[in-house]
């Protein structure tokens, strides 16, 4: 035996086919594919987040849910029955928009339908390019305070009322400084020129000893009851306001006869008045106009506060230009408006007399009994019922309340038998509100007035 040579030995190994790409290499299992909008995390495999392990798992294949429209499927919703009852979704709105233009058309109708188109004949129409015509305007003259104690003696000079540039003119004007503060009489009736016969109205005394004065301003008051006055219908009037302490413009009408009794009896129609304060005043000042009726059996019980209307100048005042002011008044109303008739101040409905209105007590302060002075006529327009003609003004003062007592350095004291003399005293401080640029007087472009058909021979 041979032992130098050790007998060859065969082993037969199961060899690996290797994998294309990849000669001579150990089998390698490929990592699974991620999606590359999940995210990082959610993707990837448990054992790559958290074990220690070498071995990867593979996740198990996701199911593919396909959402073609499979034939024979699709949905034809225009080849459906229709339900009858669907059509009612559109006809019931239908109706509904059919039903309100209808209404909306039937109150437009009767809205129109009720307004009353007047017809009018003009009676003035004034624009004062010829002056002052004395035929139709009277310069009243008075130092009577015209029932409301008010501080300016009305002239009948061109010093106070005047025609400037094509317009009237109402400048109040400071009294003589020696009829004020010496002893003096202004006596109205001796020279004739008084538009009363009443003696307080038309004379005035300074008593130094006793501290009465004369009137401590003059200032102008027009109207046209000898040219012109109607019986419902139309007055318009452009005017610029004055500005100025304790001024008080106005623009009214009064009735040609007292048919009814004394004031307030046969009624009064405010169509403005205004203040020439400082729009701070808390009364209102030059920003603020307001329009009023005054009606009652006597003057303790004026039902004026019951259509006491008040409308503000938006971002301006009412003597920083002009406005017309405005009246219509008719059998079956009245109402005062500022430029347009759209823009109403006040407005007063004939629906029922005036004495139902007022709920006046039954009996005056005195116990004399009210009794009704209009109830003759049957008519719920009485006592508008009657001709009245217009006024234009500036009064100064007054002691009647229109400047109440305590407010904004008001001078004077109404009850105060000095209080003319107050507020002379006090000129210093309100005068020079007066004589700024384009204030202390009220300017007049023109006066219209138009009476209704079937009344005044129109």
């Amino acid at each position: 035996m041979d032992y130098g040579h050790h007998a060859a030995t065969t082993t037969t190994t199961a060899a690996t086919t290797p994998r294309a790409g990849t000669p001579d290499s150990d089998p390698i299992e490929m990592a699974p594919v991620r999606n590359p909008f999940s995210s990082p995390y959610g993707s990837m495999p448990a054992s790559a987040m958290g074990s220690s392990s070498g071995f990867q798992v593979a996740p198990a294949p996701r199911y593919f849910h396909s959402r073609r429209i499979q034939k024979g499927q699709q949905e034809r919703p225009w080849l459906d029955r229709k339900d009858p009852k669907e059509k009612w979704v559109t006809i019931i709105p239908l109706i509904g928009i059919f039903i309100g233009l209808a209404l909306t058309g039937f109150l437009v109708y009767d809205g129109l339908s009720s307004v009353q188109n007047h017809v009018y004949c003009s009676v003035l129409d004034d624009n004062f390019s010829q002056g002052i015509n004395s035929k139709v305007w009277t310069k009243e003259v008075e130092v009577g305070g015209y029932g409301n104690g008010q501080f300016e003696w009305t002239t009948n000079t061109d010093e106070n009322a005047f025609v400037q540039d094509g317009m009237l003119v109402i400048k109040p004007t400071l009294q003589d400084q020696k009829l004020m503060e010496t002893n003096n009489v202004i006596n109205l009736l001796a020279d004739g020129s008084c538009s009363t016969k009443n003696w307080l109205d038309c004379v005035a005394v300074t008593n130094i000893t006793n501290g009465t004065v004369v009137n401590p301003v003059k200032s102008a008051r027009l109207s046209t009851k000898l040219g012109a006055s109607i019986r419902y219908g139309r007055v318009e009037v452009e005017a610029q306001l004055p500005a100025g302490d304790w001024l008080w413009p106005a623009i009214w009408m009064l009735p040609n006869n007292d048919t009814y009794g004394p004031w307030p009896t046969s009624g009064e129609i405010d169509i403005m008045e205004s203040r020439g304060n400082n729009y701070t005043y808390p009364q209102g000042g030059d920003n603020i106009v307001s329009s009023t009726l005054h009606w009652g059996p006597d003057s303790s019980n004026d039902g004026w506060y019951q259509n006491n209307v008040k409308r503000e100048a938006l971002h301006t005042t009412f003597a920083k230009g002009f406005h017309t002011y405005g009246l219509e008044w008719s059998e079956k109303y009245l109402f005062t408006y500022i430029d347009t008739r759209l823009l109403q101040v006040a407005y007063v409905n004939f629906n029922k007399p005036f004495w139902q209105k007022g709920n006046f007590p039954p009996s005056d302060a005195n116990g004399t009994r009210l009794v009704d002075p209009w109830s003759q006529t049957g008519e719920d327009s009485t006592p508008f019922d009657q001709d009245f003609y217009l006024i234009l003004n500036v009064a100064v003062g007054g002691t009647n309340g229109w400047f109440e007592d305590g407010v904004e350095g008001k001078p004077w004291v109404d009850a105060s038998p000095t209080a003319k003399r107050d507020f002379w005293n006090a000129r210093n401080q309100w005068y020079p509100t007066w004589q700024k640029q384009g204030a202390g007087e009220m300017q007049v472009k023109s006066v219209k007035m138009w009476q209704q058909k079937g009344y005044n021979g129109c």
